[in-house]
């Protein structure tokens, strides 16, 4: 078994939830999300994160606006749409969920003779 590939998929599983987490606070440019997932220790490069933007702009769950930058050129802000907020607001449910659960689970004693 590959620990490395169990750890990478624990990560990947999250990463959308983390992701919408943070535009739900407020609005967000994608080097800000890259900046506070490396903050958590959950690295995510560009190439991940456009994409995944995308698809859940796509997806009706994101929108953007732009905003003019005093050191470059125009800065896309994300923000959650209406469907997003509902649909972070199940996730969160099914997170806490899962947690418990988890936590539930992994915190039992075994006994191994």
């Amino acid at each position: 078994m590959d620990l490395e590939n169990s750890k990478a998929q624990m990560k990947k599983g999250i990463l959308e939830y983390c992701i919408l987490s943070i535009i739900s606070r407020e609005e967000a440019y994608a080097s800000d999300i890259i900046e506070e997932m490396k903050e958590a220790r959950l690295l995510v490069v560009e190439g991940t994160l456009y994409p995944l933007l995308s698809r859940l702009k796509n997806d009706g769950l994101l929108s953007y606006n732009w905003v003019e930058s005093k050191s470059g050129p125009p800065r896309k802000y994300y923000q959650l749409t209406e469907q997003g907020k509902l649909f972070m607001a199940e996730l969160s449910t099914t997170w806490n969920e899962l947690v418990d659960a988890v936590n539930h689970i992994s915190n039992k004693t075994i006994n191994i003779k």
